[in-house]
């Protein structure tokens, strides 16, 4: 099949599998979205989900971001790691959120790219989820499986973006990103995948994975039944 037809099927057997998906983060409004994706990187969304809840407690503003003490802000932060860099960009990303959009989140990718600690996927997270505007959002995950499945041979976020935007249509593509999360944590996991249990498995290549992952349980039998007899025979 294509890698059309491969990434249409995809689709379709995530959709059966997780029916309604959302993002992991907690958040109530533009801003709580934007500053929750920021902390994301490089630590679990069930750890910013701790993390924040105490945090939006105390600031609720842009403003309030822009005039903290960095050194509350990193006392609130500091379990999300990285904490003395994301406390700079989330008030440097706040100031410009002050002084240019009126302490509103912009809604293009152009202007979420000027904020500091803002790359693309953060942007499309919060131009899809927020703004419902098609999004590519490249994770871990989507990384992870696009390859697997075999819709890129790439690990550059930005040019898988580009190649799955090609690929999916508009309005499923949030969807199949939020359904890449779901899978990979679930059943596609990096280490150990459960190919054998995989509902998308008609659509996937399964490229890189090892064949202790991808045979059937009874055909990986039979192979060892097989090599027995053979080493008798020897």
């Amino acid at each position: 099949m294509t890698k059309k037809e491969r990434a249409a099927l995809a689709a379709e057997l995530l959709e059966k599998e997780y029916p309604e998906v959302k993002c992991s983060l907690n958040y109530s409004n533009p801003l709580e979205m934007l500053i929750a994706t920021q902390l994301s990187a490089q630590c679990t969304d069930a750890r910013v989900n701790i993390v924040t809840e105490e945090l939006f407690k105390r600031y609720k503003t842009a403003r309030d971001y822009a005039d903290a003490d960095i050194e509350e802000l990193q006392d609130y932060i500091r379990s999300a790691g990285f904490y003395k860099n994301k406390s700079k960009n989330i008030i440097a990303c706040c100031k410009r959120l002050v002084e240019v959009y009126g302490g509103e989140v912009p809604d293009t990718m152009e202007d979420l790219l000027t904020l500091a600690g803002t790359g693309r996927k953060t942007a499309n997270l919060v131009l899809g989820d927020i703004f419902g505007k098609p999004a590519v959002v490249v994770d871990t995950h989507c990384i992870r499986l696009s390859n697997r499945i075999g819709l890129t041979s790439s690990r550059e976020p930005e040019k898988i973006e580009q190649e799955l935007k090609k690929l999916v249509p508009p309005e499923k593509q949030l969807g199949l990103c939020h359904r890449f999360v779901y899978h990979g944590r679930a059943v596609c996991t990096a280490r150990s995948p459960k190919c054998t249990e995989c509902s998308v498995r008609p659509a996937c290549k399964m490229t890189g994975v090892d064949k202790k992952f991808t045979e059937q349980p009874q055909k990986a039998e039979k192979k060892k039944t097989e090599k027995k007899k053979t080493e008798k025979k020897g």
